[in-house]
């Protein structure tokens, strides 16, 4: 059954039960898309936020509050959990959802940033990659896209990340063009040697500002999901959209973000890697992404900084020492709802981790419940409404 709302929204109705990863686009509205789909740890529903949790943990967060918090998926990261405490530890256990007594959805990106981000201490070859460990013990390792698939389905989240080649900006074109090249051909090699069916496995896109190498990601990525299904395979679940949020100025990025979601599939998933920047979230909802991660709520928040209804809070500036209002009057996260400024601001001052520990859950339940607010929107068939709303606020020019 299909609905048609306002301003050319749509929204979508469908019976029946759901197999795993099988995406029902309840609604859309303009390139806006709520989606839901089936993981063996539960719904995921979308627009959403992820919280990351590079090392098994969201820093200072329980998975308790977590749950509280309503989130849904969490990430880790392979490159970390593979160096420490391991991969046999981590199999061991039960998977990472045992691990680390998280009972819902999971996601585990490559490690390709990480080792980008390792620079010399790392060599890149058509066959894979070799690297040394400098931030652990200078250990070397050789990855491929075979063994990185091996390692992600033995960490066993529900959804993994194809082995990428990752590039900084600015860089020349011809650069970009060879590392684009190398993912996509990685990108079938993680598609054949990854089986785990309770597991997706997202391609990723890649093309760094460049709109013609984009759009050949995004081709070449259909066309090795074409030949895998047509082969008995499962193709690629989802798909990825990396290589921004490297340096670029915001702009830059929605020169081209919506002519690479307009290309994908519809009935599979969009995740804009690394992007956590409040407006930038609602922006690139306009434009058709479904799914966002980044460490900026927490890492801001042990900083000391808020994000806001208004826009971004400096808990150390003095205005605040003695303001015993709450933190944001417009949300109700349990910081908001139990601690003043004053306070919040003096546990900063004093570095005590309960400050940091109070804003990261306040800046987690800020972008999870924006993006369930977007979720909200295209569900009612309003979301141009949400946008200019958001956009005109006090908020949006400072993030």
């Amino acid at each position: 059954m299909v609905r048609a709302g306002r301003s050319g929204c749509i929204k979508k109705i469908r019976g029946g039960s759901m197999s795993l990863f099988d995406v029902t686009v309840e609604a859309s509205c303009g390139a806006a898309r709520a989606l839901s789909f089936e993981t063996a740890h539960g719904t995921v529903r979308t627009p959403m936020f992820m919280p990351v949790g590079t090392h098994a943990t969201v820093k200072g967060i329980t998975p308790d509050q977590l749950h509280a918090l309503n989130s849904q998926v969490v990430l880790a990261n392979t490159y970390h959990l593979y160096m420490r405490p391991g991969v046999d530890v981590v199999e061991e256990a039960g998977g990472i959802q045992r691990f680390m007594n998280y009972d819902g959805p999971m996601l585990t990106d490559s490690g390709g940033f990480q080792l980008f981000s390792l620079d010399h201490m790392m060599k890149t070859d058509a066959d894979g990659v070799t690297f040394h460990a400098r931030d652990y013990d200078g250990s070397a390792h050789r990855w491929t896209p075979e063994s990185n698939m091996d390692i992600q389905q033995r960490i066993g989240a529900d959804i993994c990340m194809q082995l990428d080649q990752c590039i900084g900006y600015p860089c020349e074109k011809e650069d970009v063009a060879a590392s684009t090249a190398l993912s996509w051909e990685w990108a079938k090699r993680c598609c054949d040697a990854h089986s785990r069916i309770d597991q997706a496995l997202f391609a990723i896109v890649q093309g760094g500002m460049h709109l013609d190498l984009r759009l050949e990601s995004v081709r070449r990525l259909l066309e090795i999901d074409a030949e895998s299904r047509s082969s008995g395979g499962r193709g690629f679940q989802g798909f990825g959209i990396g290589g921004y949020s490297v340096g670029e100025p915001h702009d830059v990025m929605f020169e081209t973000l919506g002519q690479v979601t307009r290309a994908l599939p519809d009935d599979r998933p969009r995740y804009l890697m690394g992007v956590g920047n409040p407006t930038t979230l609602v922006r690139a909802v306009r434009e058709g992404v479904d799914m966002f991660d980044c460490v900026l709520p927490t890492r801001t928040g042990r900083m000391g900084t808020a994000f806001s209804s208004q826009g971004r809070m400096n808990m150390r500036n003095a205005k605040y020492k003695r303001d015993f209002t709450s933190l944001d009057h417009a949300c109700d996260c349990p910081v908001c709802r139990q601690y003043t400024r004053a306070y919040l601001r003096h546990l900063v001052m004093q570095k005590e981790m309960l400050g940091g520990i109070l804003l990261s859950v306040h800046n987690l339940h800020f972008l999870i419940s924006l993006m369930g607010r977007a979720r909200e929107a295209i569900l009612d068939g309003i979301y141009e409404e949400f946008y200019r709303a958001w956009m005109a606020s006090p908020a949006a020019n400072d993030y």
